[in-house]
């Protein structure tokens, strides 16, 4: 296996829209309609567009200028048929007024959600609807004129307004509110936090390619910048996109660069999101006193690149090049590849509907005295506001400081920044304008578009328009929130995701392993820093949305965690010894894209074999590198197995053990010389003692000659 620092893992990815609601205000599941081309759910938060026959038509009544009227304004609707028949025939519209303003939220709620019990209206116009050819839309306009008796004199509030058609026998019907506001009431502040965020990944950072859609003209990081350019509006930033653009350095797409600073310039408040925008809850659930955070980042930065830091932040500190297998100062300070700008810290914003009384307590005690901790929650899930009950922006429970944000208005601003179609969603802030009119007296409220990915920009921006641009309404900053007066409450009980929790209780239990293993590395962050930002993705919000997505993310993380394990190894087979004394040389198998330190171990199980037991190894990066290792033999004959084991330099053992049969034929050699020196020996002795016998023989022949002469 070879593993690059750049490369994701395998994984699903998560849907780009979030579609999980809240419980309603009201704690009632009522009728809601998202799509033409869908039947009614139930819904948790009331929707002002329509009720209808199930897979029929759905009709949709939109006020104008968000159904504010003031006095000598006159009244225009627009009502849209949407048909999934095999063709709707032409029809008649009538749109209906109450005569008495709807007391209350609860009131409110009920008539948008459908139920009219004891609303009384009178007629103010009708229109005729055309007919809708199968899978197409007509439109109705109506007009009341302001000196109408049924607009003129109308008293400050928020009334009941309704459409009517008949088509082919089907009645439908679609709800929403005129809005007559009183411009001498006190102003009220309002808060909004719009998260700034990216779609799910798996692996650590966002990716060069990935960065250059997000970022382009029509990319949705883009979009969301757009939106809240030139709003008071809250950002809650993912600082991980920062730091993937960081640690691109010069190499990072010239539009992400820009995006960048053009994020940091903004004037407006912040936050810092957790890292991938994580899942708090689950890591409390968990079990962990602190929230997790990036260790290292230096295995994203490209060899030789300049790590770029924050120019809007004067105590930064300037990038240095990425050497090979080398962690930077830059790279290793977090700080400065997440910086956002200038924000407030201490800030924690639970997925929606996660955080019980354990979590928000864990999350309150990790202030400190000059900066408490501030946790967001959805109004819903605390005692005063469980029943749909307006609940000013702060909120004391379970020993936390809490931001508590109005469940009702900020499922219906969800809604419309997800909606794409422009009249469902012009409907659906028509209602965010009642509920923001109908009680403004009292504390500061905060509403969140929340968690969202895909949306368009102009979806988006709508939403933070319809909140800014409500009769009475003033922008309120993060810090006159946490300055506003709080009220006890207690928090929800919310039931433990289960799966999840083992999931990241696993995944943490794998990070240690991976860290023994990691110390081969010169710099062991380079893994354990992107096995730390790869667990923080993959329990980032989006992927809570599909549960089975998420488990198949993880589960593919887990075996590319095993083949990592294998991504070092040893190659080597038996060689024949025919020596005393010689050279052993298997290979160590580096798969990774960095050196490695490891040290070979060597037993024999057979005396008659002596081999160095411990020899360092500097294996180089996607190669084999050959290893050494003294040998030597005993006068003896026979296969001696020899077992091998790499190390990390820390004592971890790395790789699958290897053994190898060695051939141990070293005493052939000695008895051949043996031989051959007696042998040499035998035929040097018989060759002196011939030539003496012979010479001896010759003078005992000349002897008697002489005597003979």
């Amino acid at each position: 296996m070879t593993v690059t620092p750049f490369e994701p893992r395998a994984g699903a990815r998560a849907p780009r829209r979030l579609w999980w609601r809240r419980l309603a205000a009201t704690g009632a599941a009522l009728a809601l309609l998202w799509a033409p081309v869908s039947p009614a759910v139930g819904a948790a938060t009331p929707d002002p567009t329509a009720t209808a026959s199930a897979g029929v038509t759905l009709l949709t009544l939109v006020p104008s200028a968000g159904g504010v009227v003031r006095p000598g304004q006159d009244l225009a609707v627009t009502v849209t048929l949407d048909n999934e028949t095999a063709g709707a025939s032409d029809s008649t519209v009538a749109v209906a007024l109450g005569d008495s303003a709807l007391p209350d939220r609860a009131a409110l709620t009920a008539w948008i959600g459908g139920d009219g019990g004891g609303v009384a209206l009178r007629e103010v116009g009708t229109a005729a609807l055309g007919a809708a050819p199968a899978g197409a839309r007509s439109t109705a306009s109506v007009q009341v004129p302001a000196a109408d008796p049924a607009l003129a004199g109308r008293a400050p509030g928020v009334y009941p307004l309704r459409a009517t058609a008949t088509v082919d026998g089907v009645a439908l019907t679609s709800t929403s509110v005129l809005i007559v506001p009183d411009d001498a009431a006190p102003a009220v502040a309002v808060a909004t936090v719009v998260p700034i965020t990216a779609p799910a990944i798996t692996q650590g950072l966002l990716t060069a390619e990935e960065l250059t859609t997000l970022t382009a003209g029509d990319g949705s990081l883009t979009a969301q910048l757009d939106a809240v350019e030139n709003t008071a509006a809250i950002l809650a930033v993912d600082p991980a996109i920062a730091a993937a653009i960081r640690v691109l350095g010069d190499t990072a797409p010239a539009s992400a660069q820009a995006w960048l600073q053009r994020l940091l310039e903004l004037p407006n408040p912040r936050f810092a999101l957790q890292f991938g925008d994580a899942d708090l809850a689950t890591q409390v659930q968990a079990g962990l006193t602190q929230p997790l955070a990036p260790t290292s980042l230096a295995a994203y930065v490209p060899t030789g690149t300049v790590v770029s830091t924050p120019t809007a932040n004067p105590t930064a500190t300037p990038g240095t090049a990425a050497a090979d297998g080398a962690a930077q100062d830059a790279t290793a300070d977090i700080a400065a590849l997440t910086d956002i700008g200038s924000a407030r810290a201490n800030v924690y914003w639970p997925i929606g509907g996660t955080a019980s009384a354990g979590v928000v307590a864990a999350l309150g005690a990790l202030g400190t005295p000059e900066q408490p901790a501030l946790t967001l929650v959805p109004s819903a899930s605390t005692s005063v506001g469980a029943d749909g009950s307006r609940v000013g922006a702060r909120v004391d429970a379970a020993a936390s400081a809490l931001v508590t944000y109005d469940s009702t208005v900020s499922d219906l601003l969800r809604a419309a920044a997800d909606e794409t179609d422009t009249a469902r969603r012009d409907a659906k802030l028509a209602a965010v304008t009642a509920y923001l009119d109908i009680e403004q007296a009292g504390a500061p409220l905060v509403v969140t578009v929340d968690r969202g990915t895909g949306r368009s920009g102009a979806a988006l921006k709508a939403a933070l328009a319809a909140v800014s641009g409500a009769p009475g309404v003033v922008p309120a900053g993060l810090s006159a929130v946490a300055g506003s007066t709080a009220v006890a409450a207690a928090v929800s009980d919310v039931a433990a995701d289960a799966t999840r929790v083992t999931d990241l209780t696993t995944l943490l239990a794998d990070e240690g392993d991976i860290a023994r293993f990691a110390t081969v590395l010169d710099d062991p962050g380079l893994l354990t820093g992107r096995e730390r930002a790869e667990v923080l993705q993959l329990f980032g919000s989006p992927w809570r949305a599909d549960a089975a997505a998420a488990q198949a993310a993880i589960a593919a993380h887990r075996a590319a965690t095993v083949a990592l394990y294998d991504a070092i190894g040893i190659r080597a087979t038996g060689p024949n010894l025919v020596s005393y004394t010689s050279t052993y040389a298997p290979y160590v198998r580096n798969d990774l894209p960095w050196p490695v330190t490891v040290t070979l171990v060597a037993r024999p199980d057979d005396p008659r074999l002596i081999i160095q037991t411990r020899t360092i190894a500097r294996a180089q990066p996607a190669s084999n590198t050959r290893v050494e290792v003294p040998i030597e033999a005993q006068i003896a004959n026979g296969q001696v197995t020899v077992a091998m084991q790499l190390y990390s330099p820390s004592g971890e053992p790395i790789g699958a053990p290897q053994s190898v049969d060695v051939e141990v034929h070293a005493e052939w050699e000695t008895i051949g010389i043996v031989i051959l020196g007696v042998l040499l020996a035998l035929f040097l002795g018989l060759g002196i003692v011939r030539t003496v016998l012979r010479r001896r023989a010759t003078k005992r022949d000349v002897a008697p000659a002489a005597d003979d002469a």
